[in-house]
């Protein structure tokens, strides 16, 4: 049975940071893992994630010159490999017909070096188009490391200029943008979880890069601390009396984690200097064994300088969740 005497509780003292780098799509295109076992989210020290894709700017249309098969392409921002990468406009893109009156469309992407580059698909069989990747009349496999900006679809293979009706920029659906898919920051298990599956439209299947720069938190023993509550929910029940019945409803509402710190002057030790950061604790039960629980939220400090006794801090963990419970 733990007991008091072999507790121990450990705050997020330091952090190991991870470079720009590429994350691990887990296999599903959705999930996308990381080198950290958390992230923190310490201010400056919280995952910065970039998708490959367009931030800004960007829109291909007809060519102002009225020039024959070519389109032109805005300025733009998109990140590449986790790089903020800046483009200038590119006018009359040349944009192939096929070689008879049959589908065929082209691919206007932004290139692993920043350039526009135009990426043929295979002529199709009659005038239908498909939307299978590499399939004649669809569109084509992006190189990795490229992102797809907008596609041109042609049914005809009669030299023309082009026009806005065979311009097409859907997010998700011909154009890569960053923020799209929307995801989420996955801090306890170290990952970026998109709502969902990023297209398999480059080259061998795969999906965009995911790049992200993050830290790892580094714990240190909180010395002297007592009291330790986590981060749970209460219910309630409210109820109204009306003839013949009661009417009667239940809410809940997420506690604040909770800690008594005794400290050194109450100024300078370590734990006050994070007061008002978002860090991750650790509280074992038993030391000596491998339960324990994780909470992530803003420490807060109410310190007391009692005369002849020791400085005390009451000290809150303001989470958006429960404290969460690890038994391996």
């Amino acid at each position: 049975m733990a007991t008091a005497e072999n507790a121990k509780l450990q705050y997020e003292a330091g952090q190991n940071a991870y470079p720009m780098s590429a994350l691990t799509d887990s296999g599903d295109a959705t999930t996308f893992t990381s080198s950290a076992t958390l992230f923190s989210n310490r201010s400056g020290y919280a995952p910065d994630v970039r998708p490959d894709g367009l931030i800004t700017g960007g829109a291909v249309t007809a060519a102002a010159s009225g020039s024959d098969d070519v389109v032109d392409v805005a300025a733009l921002t998109c990140y590449l490999a986790g790089i903020k990468t800046t483009v200038a406009v590119d006018t009359d893109v040349t944009c192939a017909r096929a070689a008879t009156d049959v589908s065929k469309i082209t691919s206007i992407t932004i290139n692993a070096s920043g350039a526009v580059a135009a990426v043929s698909g295979t002529d199709g069989t009659d005038a239908t188009f498909t939307e299978t990747r590499g399939a004649a009349g669809g569109p084509p496999f992006i190189p990795v490391g490229s992102i797809e900006i907008a596609q041109v679809r042609y049914t005809g293979n009669t030299a023309a200029a082009v026009t806005a009706s065979e311009i097409f920029a859907v997010p998700g659906v011909h154009l890569e943008r960053y923020d799209y898919p929307v995801y989420t920051i996955d801090y306890e298990n170290a990952e970026i979880d998109f709502v969902s599956a990023l297209p398999l439209i480059h080259t061998g299947d795969v999906a965009k890069g995911v790049y992200a720069s993050y830290s790892d938190p580094i714990f240190a023993d909180v010395q002297l601390a007592s009291d330790f509550a986590p981060a749970e929910t209460s219910h309630s029940v409210s109820s109204t009396q009306i003839y013949g019945t009661t009417l009667g409803s239940n809410s809940s509402s997420l506690g604040q984690a909770s800690f008594t710190a005794y400290l050194n002057d109450g100024i300078g030790d370590s734990l006050v200097t994070l007061k008002n950061q978002d860090l991750w604790f650790k509280f074992y039960p038993d030391r000596y064994k491998t339960p324990y629980m994780l909470t992530l939220g803003k420490l807060g400090i109410t310190r007391t300088f009692p005369a002849g006794d020791n400085i005390q801090a009451a000290c809150t963990i303001s989470s958006s969740s429960e404290s969460i419970e690890v038994n391996a």
